[in-house]
């Protein structure tokens, strides 16, 4: 019986040569050029692949696919981040994107992503329409469709993506502020997609991790403190480095840390960005963030006088709004942001450059800025623990907390309980955690805040404690 293809909060991802094979890859693209034919007149669809095993492969399997089925084709010549396949979308008016990629995912995992033609991720809804006609098993005949033939007969067209993004941002940020500022960065791209773009366009910045390794040398790319133990070293062995920028596996998260080599978390970068949009560049907007996400952000947006709106979790249900409404910023705790002014995507590199582009034009470190968040929204810590249990533990917490049965962790009280996308318990006005399964991995998270980060490590501690006991 074949296996049953289901898209996460972020595309459909599973382990290499295990369920994502050549074959199901083949099923999931077939299904993605009937419901594009479906839904457009002459349709095309631009794709590409990251830095992981196989990528290559996989795109020329679905590219065969798309042929064989009367879809025009824009090729992305060599690897490329998700961010330029959205950018792609739209600059090339294509009815849909698509990248092979596992974004931050580990090693093993590769996986497929849609992209719309505005340029972010694909609704819901319309996510779903293609996974609902996803075929059972699929015939071999598009395996004798010629690529090569297709790019002589015009049906593929080769797009140069990563110079198309660099002219992008050229056209959108003072780089010889950053240039001429004497700010010594240094940037990890993970082995991920975004390893030629900094070197492209700040070739003095010193860089880890900017060379072909399909197997991310055994780490996942996901670009948090817990895997980023070189650049932290880095920072703290050279002590004159004034900011650290990592991007993941498709180079759509950020991370990011300061002078002294501390992680300097999402909640902290969307407030950095927020002020500096509305403080500095006098921008306005609606600030979107989802349910993981601090607090303070809702502050801040009332401080400054901006709509705010929380939603689940998952980035297309930011970029969703981004595409209607008029947004200033959407944002999550797991390192995706957008901003208005580019795609309504999650971009690492981006949100990374504003960053620079602010500490260069302000003349202050980086920990100075957070100074200035914290005068107007107070301090405060985070940290995420990811728990790997078993699916029958995992349930059981699940169930627990549908049926309301955790009143307190250890000596902290249960105040108030939000529900839109897990669980949120607050405690008081400076202190939460959050438990919420993962929806592109077989985790159970949990999530905390709180003023010091020795309280908030207290907080998750206790709380695994009272939720696997």
């Amino acid at each position: 019986m074949a296996t049953k293809i289901k898209f996460g909060t972020d595309g459909w991802r599973a382990i290499i040569a295990e369920e994502f094979t050549v074959e199901n890859v083949a099923r999931v693209a077939l299904a993605t050029a009937k419901w594009a034919k479906g839904k457009f007149q002459n349709p095309s669809i631009i794709i590409g692949h990251d830095c992981r095993f196989a990528g290559e492969l996989f795109v020329n399997t679905a590219v065969k696919i798309f042929l064989s089925e009367g879809v025009t084709v824009k090729l992305a010549k060599g690897f490329v981040s998700t961010p330029m396949i959205s950018l792609g979308a739209k600059n090339y008016d294509c009815s849909l994107g698509v990248i092979i990629t596992a974004s931050h995912n580990p090693p093993a995992y590769n996986g497929y992503k849609l992209k719309a033609n505005f340029g972010g991720p694909l609704a819901p809804e319309d996510v779903q329409d293609v996974e609902d006609i996803i075929p059972e098993t699929i015939d071999g005949a598009y395996l004798n469709v010629s690529i090569e033939d297709a790019i002589t007969e015009g049906r593929v067209v080769i797009v140069d993506l990563e110079t198309d993004y660099v002219k992008h941002i050229e056209a959108n940020f003072d780089l010889d502020a950053i240039r001429n500022s004497n700010l010594n960065l240094v940037y990890d791209a993970m082995y991920g997609a975004g390893q030629n773009v900094i070197k492209r366009i700040l070739p003095k910045t010193h860089l880890l991790h900017c060379e072909a390794n399909p197997s991310f040398y055994g780490q996942a790319p996901e670009p948090i403190a817990k895997n980023l133990k070189e650049l932290e070293s880095f920072i703290k062995e050279k002590g004159n480095i004034d900011c650290g920028l990592a991007t993941d596996g498709d180079a759509d998260r950020i991370g990011l840390y300061d002078s002294k080599g501390e992680f300097v978390d999402s909640h902290h970068i969307i407030l950095l960005l927020i002020h500096y949009l509305v403080k500095h560049k006098g921008m306005s907007g609606k600030v979107v963030t989802a349910f993981s996400v601090t607090p303070r952000v809702e502050k801040l947006a009332e401080l400054y006088g901006l709509p705010q709106q929380t939603t689940k979790v998952g980035f297309k249900e930011i970029a969703s709004k981004m595409v209607v409404e008029d947004v200033l910023l959407g944002g999550e705790e797991s390192g995706g942001i957008a901003v208005k002014g580019h795609i309504p995507e999650r971009d690492g590199i981006w949100m990374g450059l504003i960053i620079w582009e602010y500490m260069a034009k302000s003349g202050k470190t980086l920990e100075q800025l957070i100074d200035e968040v914290y005068a107007l929204v107070g301090e405060f810590k985070f940290e995420r623990n990811d728990l790997h249990i078993t699916e029958e533990l995992k349930q059981q917490i699940i169930a627990n907390c549908k049926g309301d049965v955790f009143k307190s962790f250890g000596s902290y009280e249960v105040k108030e309980v939000k529900t839109t996308d897990g669980w949120k318990y607050f405690f008081d006005d400076e202190r939460w955690m959050m438990i919420r399964a993962s929806g592109t991995e077989p985790v159970l998270r949990t999530y905390a805040e709180a003023p010091t980060l020795e309280e908030v490590r207290k907080i998750l501690n206790l709380t695994q404690e009272t939720i696997c006991n």
